[in-house]
Order: structure tokens, then sequence, then C-alpha cells
């Protein structure tokens, strides 16, 4: 919860401001705003990631050294930036209340480090075997042991959609997440039913071929086919190894009742199939929307064996790469089986002996190769990295959550863009490359119509208040203090002082005119988004009241009601006439 004050200026000095006529607008107002920020095609932002030879990041490059291609048509760079990690710290200013009930405010000695770098570490407990999924604890365990920076914060969510820890630097509370995540199923578990009919097999049966879509043929007439030996492989083999569990009668009656045992098992299969894949996407959405709110770099890591996207799952993953890309959220995905041991190796499954060498094995090949391939579109999809085929768990995943030392963001505006929400591939090219390689998003959709210039106002803002970067253009300075009110509550305020010397005011009607946005931000210690203001002052100065603001400034105060604790203060101001901005980071501790 929290409150706010109005704009504070220096309004005594100011004639006339009391009261105007309505047909004379007051030179000064301000009206708080809610936070709805859009997202939308303007300025489209493509990180990037150089590596030599050796895998190291490179940072040498210049704007002049890249070439970007969308839907393959040079694009003019507009923006270019090089981030490095390791940013430093945040002022923090402690306040404390006086024995007369004052606020006094001093600095402290310690300075908090603003996280700059979120990972989330989703672990597939519904599609990883037990074995695998405790192989995969012990990696994350000795990962995070060595991996976890400061000025980094991991989650621990799982696709199950059990959120086991929230985002923290607390190493403890993490290992302690890990280590209870078990394996989870929306059913029972295929291997073990009879006949066993994966979800691979059941979707290759139901959907794919004529047998059973839309019951073209009666049981009585697939058992005549497979009597004859008329009917496809795939069911002559799935129905071999039913007849290995299913007690039924010899001839025609024993083959009908395994048929129908086998559409039975099929469809079970494929409802407790595509909910787990289900859910394993709309987890990956969510925490997706919730990494959007984070400052710094969002970085999703997937521990999963993989699993199966059928025909009606596209169109959510297609979803999920849209989300990603507008959040800015990279995807990297790790495979925990390791080196792969093909199917039928394992004499303890099912059988394996019968199949090996046959189809079923075959098929079970396929569905473990395209399971394989959803890993690696998510994560190529997000300009992310795809770690599979290799048994050191623990240094993939140190690779995987580990932001570059260097990271170049190139920005372009779109050419002709056309608003048909369609999709536009991006190719970034190094001019005389040597041996380098690039990790870089791959494309990103167009809106479905046109963005106003106040949509790209808002896309601005929003893109600051939840960076860590400082911006200067406008001169502003932030200030915290704050009041206790009860044990469990406590009122901060901050102010910010405004210089409008900076601003760009537009001479019309003997006035001079500005709209100013101002958000604050409140992100706890974590750097998760607590609340925030936003507030739009409309200047409509006389040459008399443009003098005495210039001399004063403008003064913008807010309070928040919050608990004791570490917290970021994030002020972002936005000068309308003049596009430019300025961001402000303060940290205060309440103790």
């Amino acid at each position: 919860m929290r409150v706010s004050l109005p704009l504070l200026c220096v309004l005594t000095a100011i004639q006339g401001l009391a009261q105007t006529p309505a047909a004379d607008a007051p030179e000064v107002s301000s009206h708080e705003a809610g936070i709805t920020f859009s997202s939308r095609v303007n300025m489209v932002s493509v990180p990037v990631v150089v590596r030599d030879a050796q895998g190291q990041a490179v940072g040498s490059l210049k704007q002049d050294d890249f070439q970007l291609f969308d839907k393959g048509k040079l694009q003019s760079i507009t923006k270019f930036t090089l981030e490095k990690s390791g940013a430093g710290a945040v002022d923090v200013e402690t306040s404390a209340t006086n024995p007369t009930g004052g606020i006094q405010t001093r600095p402290a000695p310690a300075k908090p480090v603003l996280p700059e770098r979120y990972v989330a570490y989703v672990i597939d407990d519904i599609h990883l075997l037990r074995g695998d999924l405790m192989q995969a604890r012990v990696a994350v365990n000795r990962h995070l042991d060595e991996a976890l920076e400061a000025n980094s914060r991991a989650a621990i969510f799982t696709t199950s959609g059990r959120m086991m820890a929230d985002f923290t630097d607390d190493r403890e509370k993490l290992r302690k997440a890990v280590n209870s995540i078990l394996p989870w199923s929306s059913g029972s578990d295929p291997s073990q039913d009879c006949p066993p009919v994966s979800y691979y097999m059941a979707d290759l049966l139901a959907n794919k071929l004529l047998y059973f879509s839309g019951f073209l043929f009666t049981d009585e007439q697939l058992a005549a086919m497979v009597a004859a030996g008329q009917a496809d492989q795939a069911l002559m083999a799935v129905l071999s190894e039913a007849a290995t569990c299913v007690s039924a009668p010899p001839g025609q009656s024993g083959a009908v009742m395994m048929i129908r045992e086998l559409r039975r098992a099929i469809h079970q299969s494929l409802t407790y199939g595509a909910q787990e894949t289900s859910f394993s996407l709309s987890t990956l959405m969510d925490i997706i929307r919730r990494m959007s709110s984070m400052p710094g770099t969002r970085t999703i890591v997937l521990a999963s064996p993989g699993f199966l996207l059928t025909v009606d799952h596209r169109y959510a993953e297609y979803d999920v790469l849209d989300r990603a890309l507008h959040a800015n959220v990279t995807i990297n995905t790790i495979d925990m089986r390791g080196l792969y041991t093909m199917p039928g190796s394992d004499a303890s499954q099912k059988g394996a002996q019968s199949s090996a060498g046959g189809y079923l094995t075959q098929a079970e090949i396929s569905a473990a190769s395209q399971q394989d391939d959803v890993l690696g579109e998510l994560a190529d999809g997000t300009g992310g990295i795809f770690f599979h085929n290799d048994n050191g768990l623990k240094e993939g995943l140190n690779r995987l959550a580990a932001r570059p030392e260097y990271i170049y963001v190139l920005g372009f505006s779109p050419q002709d863009l056309k608003n048909d929400g369609s999709y536009h591939e991006l190719k970034v090219k190094i001019r005389n490359s040597r041996n380098m390689t690039l990790q870089v998003r791959k494309g990103y959709w167009a809106p479905m119509h046109a963005a106003t210039a106040a949509d790209e106002a808002k896309d601005e803002i929003r893109e600051a208040v939840f960076s860590r970067e400082e911006i200067q253009d406008i001169p502003v300075d932030v200030e915290t203090e704050f009041f206790r009110l009860t044990d469990e509550k406590t009122e901060l305020t901050v102010t910010g002082h405004l210089d409008i010397g900076a601003l760009h005011f537009q001479r019309a009607d003997d006035r001079n005119k500005d709209t100013v946005t101002i958000v604050s931000g409140l992100f706890d210690g974590d750097g998760n988004y607590v609340s925030g203001i936003r507030r739009v002052v409309e200047l409509r100065l006389r040459d008399q009241s443009m003098k005495t603001l210039e001399a004063s400034g403008i003064r913008i105060k807010e309070v928040f009601n919050v608990a004791p604790g570490r917290y970021i203060v994030r002020m972002v101001v936005w000068d309308g006439e003049g596009h430019t901005m300025a961001a402000r980071n303060r940290g205060v501790e309440i103790p």
C-alpha cells in the first residue's frame, strides 16, 4: 500500500497560480496516473554476445563493425551500447527517527549492490526420470555453491508450476528448495501401464495415422486387418507389446479386446501428455511475465530432458517465445540426461529386450530427438544457449547462468514496418570477423497496429524504470527519509529535485509549455518490483514564473508505506517536449 503527495514547488512566488479563470489554464498542475505500459515495436533492441575462438566474450568492437539485417534487409543501427558486467554499487542511506520525532538522515557505511542479473532455474520435475532428477539436484547445488555472484539473484521453479524459492541471494534457501524437488506427474506412468503407450506413440497413432483419428475403422475391422498383416507397422508394433501384458483369449475376440485396451491407453496417454506439456509451457510463460519487471538482465535456465510438442502446442510455444523477446528474457536450456543412452539399452525398462532394434526402439529414438529439438528451439528463439550431449552438467550450468562480460546492444527502427503481426527474422554479421561466434536474438513480431507517440514514450519510460543504468540528461537529485509508524509499518518519503533549466519548452499562447512524466519505482533488496507511482506534471508557465522555477527548481515528493528492509528507489523523469530523460538510483535501508 502507498499514498502520494501532490507536486511541491515554490508557488508562493508565482503570481496568479492560486485561482485562475476556467479559460486560463493553471501554470503548474499534476496528477497521478496508473503505471500501465504497453509493449510495442518502435525501437528494436538486439543484444549480441561476440565470442572469440576460445569462447571468451569480445569487448573491443565498434558500431561500424556490425551489420544488422531485418528479413534480409540491411538496417541502420541508430543505437549502440556496450554493457559490461560488474556495475558499481548504489549509494544507500539509513534514516532514523530521533527522540523528538523528527527525521535524521545519514549516509550508511556500506553500499549494497544493486542486482544486475536475474536467473530463474526451472527444473523439469514432470519429464525428468527419477535418476536424472537426482543428478540434476546434485549438479544445480554444486553450481550454486560456485556461481552465484553478489550482483545476481536466483529463483527455483519447477515445470509443474511450483515455485520453490523466490529470487534471492541466500544460497542456503536455494539449496533447500532444490533438495525438496521430487518427480511429479499429472497421471499414471505410461511405462507402467498395460499396454504401455508413450505420448509420442499415442500422438502418432491418434493424429498421424487414420486408424484411430475419427474412428474410421471399427475394432472388429482393425482386428481383421491385424490378423491379415495389413495394419500399419506402428499399430502392429504396439499390439505386439500389448500381447505381453494383456490377458486376452485367442482368436478374433481376443484381438478386439486388445484393440479396445489400446484405444483406452492411447486416450489416457494423450490426455496426460498434453496436460503436462501445457503445464511446462504455461510455467515458462508465468516466469517470463514475472521477470519482465526485474531490472537488469533476465535469464531462464531450463533443466529438462525436453518434452513433446504436438501441433496443438505450437501456438503456445510461439507465445512463450514472443513474450520472452518482448521482455528481453533469454532462455538457456540444458539436457540433464547428459550423454544420452539410446532407448533399448536398459534391460530394466519394460519391453526393452523385445523392442531392441525394432520399430518401437526407433520410435523412442525419434521421440527423444523431438524432445531435444524443443530445448534447442526455446534457446535458439530467444538468443540463448542449448547445452547437450555432455556429462559436465555443473560446468554447463555455470556457462548458462553466467552473464557474459561484454554485451553489445544494437538498436534500430524497422524500415517500412507493416503492422500485421508478422515475424521478422534478424541476422547480425561482423565485418572482417575472424573465428568469432555470435549469440543473438533471432527475431521479433511486428505489432498489430501502429504505435502512437504516447505509446513510444511509455515504452521508453518503462525500459528505463526496469533498467539499472543511470541517465543524467536532466539534472535530478533524489533523497529518501522515513518515519516509523509502527514496528511493522514505515512511511518512506522519496523526494526528487528537478532542475527545469534542462527541459525543452514549446512557446505558445504566451506560455512556456512542457509535459513532464515522473515515475518513482520501489524495488526490494533482491530487485523485485514492490510498487510505483507515475505522476504527470503539466507546465504552462508565464515568463516570470519560468524565471522563478529556473532558480528554485521543482520538488516532487512521493510516499510509500513499507516494512523494514532494504530497498532500491529508482526515479525516472521524461521530458515530453525534448524527449530527454533522467534516471537515478538511491538505496535505503530501514532497520
